[in-house]
């Protein structure tokens, strides 16, 4: 039997509905996960809580890890790979939104280390580094990135990337591969309360990102003068207080759907606890961001983060991308229009549906933008 759930959130026919809607689409969290398969488990899912969700996908992403390790025992490279892949990817949606059971947090153990199996095979090469982090009591001693770097002549531009609550490092490997495709070395990681953020979401969690920005400057290969930051989601929030704290360092950074002030005043916090561009689980994925075990715990805390009333939106920045969709329900439109009334004038654009503006134009525009910004061939 599934565990009880707050009134609003969805049953089990309601999220297998979504699921099969997204597969078909290949939409979050079905980046990798194959179809027959992925189908099936959608079909035999016993409940949404944490015990029935990890097991069924941990199931399925046992099956293509095991066949992930025949193929690379018989050096097929290619095949290993794209086994890894789909084993991660089973294993991912069975962390999701966060880990916040048992069989949800062994999901995410695996999802990473199959990341990492396939990550052997990709061209680059997946390079796992870990910096070190001098944080507050309590908060971890280390922060983890993915780093990959294309061959050329010269040194290399830098993207370094991070998402929301629920996408993390290992996630949009399509993103990464389009930024190395264009030239860019690519550095991923998860922002403060996701993934292996040493921090949870805080009003300083900015600091976690410096340690990365100091560990660029000291690679041969890569142009500390050209870096470029995108922000997902709640991660443009993110980007966006670092462009205005650290103008210096950054070279352009891209919020592609990110709150700054309105998402974070309690009138939207209550009122989009439930917003149906979302699976499932979303007020659990947001108290997890601030160390928290209910959505009171995180209306309360994230009154504190508005850039607005932090005085900062008015700092110098450096060239800025606004990106989301128009109907986003999940992060308040005004934010970006408010972002436009500060500071130096931005670079806005706005694409048709939901949260994040996903079309298959999205992706290329910010690509563009930011070959622009840094006057690339």
């Amino acid at each position: 039997m599934s565990a009880a759930v707050e009134p609003g959130s969805r049953t089990l026919a309601q999220v297998q509905a979504s699921l099969r809607e997204r597969l078909s689409g290949k939409k979050a969290p079905f980046y990798f996960a194959d179809v027959e398969e992925a189908e099936a488990t959608i079909a035999r899912l016993q409940g949404i809580d944490g015990a029935n969700w990890g097991a069924a996908w941990s199931q399925a992403g046992s099956r293509f890890e095991a066949v992930g390790a025949e193929h690379e025992k018989a050096g097929r490279s290619d095949e290993a790979r794209d086994s890894y892949l789909k084993a991660y990817g089973f294993y991912q949606v069975g962390r999701y939104p966060v880990p916040s059971h048992p069989a949800k947090q062994q999901c995410y153990a695996k999802a990473r280390e199959c990341y990492m199996k396939a990550g052997k095979f990709f061209s680059p090469p997946l390079e796992r580094v870990t910096v070190p982090f001098t944080g507050h009591a309590g908060e971890g001693n280390a922060v983890a990135f993915y780093a990959r770097r294309p061959a050329g002549a010269g040194k290399l531009p830098v993207v370094i990337r991070w998402s929301g609550i629920d996408t993390w490092k290992e996630e949009r490997h399509d993103i990464n591969e389009a930024f190395i495709r264009n030239g860019f070395a690519s550095l991923v990681m998860d922002m403060p309360g996701t993934g292996e953020s040493p921090v949870k979401a805080c009003i300083d969690g900015e600091r976690q990102f410096l340690p990365v920005l100091d560990w660029i400057r000291k690679q041969p290969d890569l142009d500390a003068s050209k870096i470029v930051l995108i922000g997902q989601s709640w991660g443009g929030y993110w980007a966006t207080k670092l462009a205005h704290l650290y103008s210096d360092r950054l070279s352009a950074v891209v919020n592609w759907g990110g709150g700054v002030h309105h998402n974070f005043q309690r009138d939207w916090v209550l009122g989009s606890r439930n917003a149906d561009s979302y699976l499932m689980d979303l007020t659990t994925a947001r108290a997890s961001s601030v160390g928290g075990t209910t959505y009171e715990e995180y209306a309360d805390r994230v009154t504190q983060f508005s850039l607005l009333d932090m005085k900062i939106l008015d700092h110098p920045h450096p060239p800025m991308l606004l990106v989301n969709g128009k109907d986003d329900r999940q992060v308040p439109i005004e934010d970006m229009y408010l972002l436009l009334q500060h500071g130096a004038p931005k670079s806005m654009r706005l694409f048709p549906g939901g949260h994040m503006g996903y079309t298959p134009m999205t992706l290329p525009t910010i690509i563009s933008w930011i070959r622009a910004t840094l006057r690339m061939a």
